[in-house]
């Protein structure tokens, strides 16, 4: 009689199998949940205008703009809550579009930002080094009109000695910023770590459990 029965050892028993094996661990589970917590907050800290690049359906959009309307600490705590268990039901592809958005609106935004900051360093410095960082200015920009801007410059400076309102300080930062500028090297909202500890995960079902429900401001 054969023996090839003995070389193969009997299947392991069901129960010896690990849970950990059939689905993401708990750990998994409450990152993936805390980065749609985030997304939550991002989207109520987004600019108004932001809503319409979405492509939300139109109940997730109505929600979004609801829940950037509330403004207590609390109250808003619990709406983002809401909000991130009603993202939870989109599927993977429509999470990462709105996060692409998010992405794109706070690079831009960041840009935007650290060019204003340039901007006024720019205007610091002409108003104190005077004709040359006058050429420096010049020099990145052709087009500027260089005894408009001395002339600002110099006004600007009597105005800073005599305590006078910035009148030509100001008038200086918009010629500068009007100027054609060569390209700007590119220079982050509430933080998920104030509610997270609220969210918890249900063991017999492997989803977030979300304590929050809709509130009003």
């Amino acid at each position: 009689m054969s023996n090839d029965d003995d070389q193969y050892e009997p299947a392991a028993p069901a129960e010896r199998i690990s849970k950990r094996a059939t689905g993401p661990s708990r750990s998994q589970r409450r990152r993936e949940a805390l980065d749609v917590l985030q997304l939550a907050l991002a989207l109520m800290a987004a600019p108004a205008g932001l809503l319409a690049k979405l492509q939300l359906d139109e109940d997730l959009t109505e929600l979004v703009a609801e829940s950037r309307r509330i403004n207590s600490h609390g109250a808003r705590k619990r709406q983002a809550q809401f909000l991130a268990k009603h993202l939870r039901r989109l599927d993977n592809e429509e999470l990462e579009a709105i996060r692409a958005v998010l992405d794109t609106e706070r690079s831009q935004a960041m840009r935007e930002a650290a060019q204003l900051h340039r901007l006024e360093t720019l205007r610091t410095r002409l108003i104190e080094g005077g004709d040359p960082v006058l050429t420096e200015v010049v020099d990145a920009c052709p087009d500027a009109d260089r005894s408009q801007l001395r002339h600002l410059m110099r006004q600007a400076r009597i105005e800073h000695d005599s305590g006078a309102p910035p009148r030509a300080s100001r008038e200086l930062f918009r010629v500068l910023r009007e100027l054609d500028w060569p390209a700007a090297v590119p220079v982050a909202t509430e933080a998920a770590g104030d509610v997270e500890a609220d969210i918890d995960i249900d063991e017999s079902t492997g989803a977030a459990d979300d304590s929050g429900k809709q509130t009003s401001a």
